[in-house]
């Protein structure tokens, strides 16, 4: 690192300029910027954070040793913590409950690598994987940060994101994977395409040479996380087993969505008002 992180710059201003005056307010500020798409280099930060580079490394480094971040060749990525603060509602810690038993259960009928993927922010996660017993495989480590605009399960989950995280997603440049990688005209049809079928397929947009399918799971409107299943071309690159993959993830999508209103928490009545009402007003 250019900077020292025990160094500090005599000309560092009162407050950052972003309006991040408190501790608290400057580590979200930084946690925000790092959670976005991008490559995130500690300088690249100080400047969108507004602060100079010796206060931002000391505050990467504090949350790096809290696991809110993680580095990798000079560049900073949402930590193991930072990805766990999604999983604290009732459909997440549900699904990661169910999950190797449901991707078992596909793999068994398949024979080929089945993972579960959720979106956090403008990233995806793989939260669980099941794989074959074979010589060739294709799968992601369990809370891997991936792309959302790069592979089946992944550009599922962008297909029912809000506008602003599409947006979001297409402005970070969509880096190029492999040669088949979707350009940003080339996303927002698919995207399109994929809301319209309620599935979709890849073929060696993440990884060259593979096959994958995936659909949603949907939970109160939302798609929670998205089922995925992938393997080699040579293996999986058929219609007929594109065909079957997609029915056989379909229905066990639809029994995780059932199985996720069936064991939903009530939702509490709204306590009644402290406040009295005036009958005279309508």
């Amino acid at each position: 690192m250019a900077e020292s992180l025990s160094s500090r710059d005599a000309s560092a201003p009162a407050s950052a300029p972003n309006g991040a005056d408190t501790s608290l307010e400057r580590g979200l500020a930084i946690l925000d910027v790092i959670a976005a798409p991008g490559e995130h280099t500690p300088a690249a930060i100080a400047a969108a954070v507004g602060l100079p580079p010796s206060t931002t490394y000391r505050y990467l480094r504090r949350l790096a040793a809290r696991g809110f971040v993680a580095v990798a060749h000079g560049r900073y990525e949402p930590g193991p913590s930072l990805i766990g603060l999604a999983g604290g509602n009732f459909a997440t810690t549900f699904l990661a409950s169910v999950a190797p038993a449901v991707l078992a259960g596909i793999v068994d009928e398949v024979g080929e690598t089945a993972v579960m993927i959720v979106r956090v922010g403008t990233h995806a996660v793989c939260v669980s994987r099941a794989e074959p017993d074979k010589a060739i495989r294709y799968t992601f480590a369990v809370n891997q940060l991936l792309p959302l605009h790069a592979g089946a399960g992944q550009r599922v989950l962008l297909a029912w994101a809000p506008p602003s995280i599409v947006e979001r997603v297409v402005a970070s440049g969509l880096a190029p994977y492999t040669d088949a990688t979707l350009d940003a005209a080339q996303l927002h049809a698919s995207l399109h395409a994929t809301r319209q079928a309620g599935w979709t397929v890849s073929r060696g947009e993440y990884d060259t040479g593979s096959v994958s399918v995936a659909v949603p799971v949907f939970f109160g409107g939302e798609a929670v996380c998205s089922l995925n299943v992938a393997g080699p071309e040579s293996r999986c690159g058929s219609r007929e087993w594109v065909a079957r993959v997609r029915t056989l993830l379909s229905d066990a999508a639809r029994d995780l969505s059932e199985s996720l209103e069936a064991w939903s928490p009530p939702i509490p009545a709204p306590a009644e008002s402290s406040i009295p009402t005036d009958p005279e007003i309508t």
